[in-house]
């Protein structure tokens, strides 16, 4: 795994961090790279890394599952398809079963299917198959909504699956890289509480900016 900077440097806004990031991922050779956005954030992340490497953009989704009364809080993650991922830890800390999860997890994989529609728009999503996929976000909390989407992709038989992100906890990468063939961080600082404290704006990405920013990157 490449070395990480340790610094209380913070980006701009997400296209900051994707072009400071693409300058990491320039430096090495990929086979048909195809660059993914981790829908919402990581998007605009991706859309600069795909300029970056030349590479076509297009978008990955999961979504979160929170603990019941604080959904800010994760605890799992799904795709459109497949089953659920959970941190472990955290449910048998909380002492949940499947019963009181089912509900959010059927919900949550609703809202990913929505995105998937929406974004794709009835076209084929850019082929996994054979080439080397990079999987953006805007920065890694615990990590359990990139485990998700990795987890997903590597069903699609990726040359080689790559996890890029400019900032993240040291624990979420600990925890990534059985799922990942390699975790590119810029930043892995100390201290780490949100990945919004590293950014000077972390405003939300909507639908219609994804929309846009796959149209350009296509």
């Amino acid at each position: 795994m490449r070395q990480p900077v340790t610094t209380s440097q913070t980006y701009t806004d997400r296209r900051d961090a994707g072009r400071r990031l693409a300058g990491l991922l320039s430096e090495r050779d990929w086979v048909e790279p195809v660059v993914l956005g981790l829908a919402r954030g990581g998007v605009p992340v991706a859309a600069e890394v795909a300029a970056g490497l030349g590479a076509p953009l297009d978008v990955a989704v999961a979504r979160k599952i929170g603990a019941p009364g604080h959904p800010e809080f994760g605890i799992g993650a799904v795709t459109a398809h497949g089953p659920a991922t959970f941190d472990e830890r955290s449910v048998r800390a909380l002492g949940l079963g499947p019963a009181e999860l089912e509900e959010a997890c059927e919900r949550e994989r609703a809202e990913a299917q929505r995105r998937v529609d929406l974004y794709l728009r009835g076209r084929e999503p850019e082929r996994a198959e054979g080439r080397d996929v990079l999987l953006v976000d805007d920065g890694l909390a615990t990590g359990v909504t990139a485990t998700a989407a990795l987890r997903a992709l590597r069903a699609d038989g990726p040359r080689r699956l790559v996890l890029a992100t400019p900032v993240c906890a040291a624990e979420a990468v600990a925890g990534l890289r059985a799922e990942a063939d390699e975790v590119v961080c810029a930043l892995r600082p100390e201290g780490f509480r949100a990945v919004g404290q590293w950014y000077d704006d972390f405003g939300q990405t909507t639908d219609e900016e994804v929309l846009e920013l796959l149209a350009k990157g296509a």
